[in-house]
């Protein structure tokens, strides 16, 4: 579970919750059900020359960019900017596919070159979404040095007014106050949890902490918001690539966007938003 959503004074905080291990899916019900996220049969490509270990990093002309935005928040300065961002997508799509390519020369499994492709065309298709994802983030006004950074082990997801999203996936140890008879490993993320489950625990948070904060599970656009697009070819939070569970902290390098740590792998977590089947 990372989904921890928490409202404060007006703010929300939203619960990290795991539905089960990345890679493994999750079980898919007849009729309207609760969607999980999280990293779709990830693999850690480890003889990729194009490996990417991070998120790229801003370059100066989009932080000037969206400076200009901010201190002069007009229509031309947020084309400037969009325009921008356009362009730091395709550059990371060219990579995509550049890395396909390398894939089809080199893969001894075609699985890997099938799981490349899926990743392309999952790019593109979102291009637009994507675009208008990260425009929010850089025009919020809580975009600032260190704003990536945990408050009292909660983020701000920019780009979405008051919410708050926790730094990792809910952990065994954590749930176990919830649930005493919680017998596993303490620094695991809680996993096969079911959604009425998860929803049972923001309950209890919220009523239970003296914080005045309202506890929840994300919508899949929240936690996309707060995941940003994180490539699912680069370091697989999960053991070894065996499928096995890591602790919530062994990949702290792997960030999102808000700052959080693993929503890069490691396991599905539950969101609120509901899906019909087909």
């Amino acid at each position: 579970m990372n989904a921890k959503t928490k409202r404060k004074n007006g703010a929300v905080k939203l619960i990290l919750a795991g539905a089960c291990m990345a890679g493994l899916g999750y079980a898919a019900y007849a009729g309207r059900t609760p969607h999980a996220r999280g990293t779709e049969g990830a693999k850690l490509h480890k003889y990729s020359t194009t490996i990417e270990k991070e998120r790229p990093k801003l370059d100066d002309e989009t932080k000037a960019l969206i400076s200009a935005c901010r201190q002069n928040p007009c229509e031309a300065t947020r084309a400037a900017l969009e325009k921008k961002v356009r362009a730091n997508y395709e550059k990371i799509v060219a990579r995509k596919k550049a890395k396909l390519e390398e894939l089809k020369r080199t893969a001894k499994d075609a699985s890997k070159v099938e799981e490349m492709r899926k990743i392309v065309a999952e790019m593109e298709k979102d291009r637009e979404r994507r675009v208008a994802q990260t425009l929010r983030r850089f025009t919020d006004p809580r975009l600032k040095p260190g704003s990536r950074a945990a408050v009292d082990g909660w983020h701000a997801v920019l780009g979405v007014p008051r919410l708050e999203i926790a730094h990792t996936e809910v952990t065994n140890a954590e749930y176990a106050k919830f649930k005493p008879s919680w017998p596993l490993r303490d620094n695991l993320p809680v996993v096969n949890v079911g959604y009425k489950d998860a929803v049972a625990y923001c309950d209890w948070l919220s009523k239970t902490n003296a914080d005045g904060a309202t506890y929840r599970l994300p919508t899949e656009e929240e936690w996309e918001m707060a995941a940003g697009h994180m490539p699912k070819d680069a370091d697989f939070n999960s053991k070894d690539e065996d499928g096995r569970l890591s602790p919530v902290d062994a990949h702290k390098g792997t960030l999102a966007s808000c700052g959080a740590i693993d929503m890069w792998g490691n396991c599905w977590e539950w969101t609120s938003t509901v899906r019909t089947p087909g």
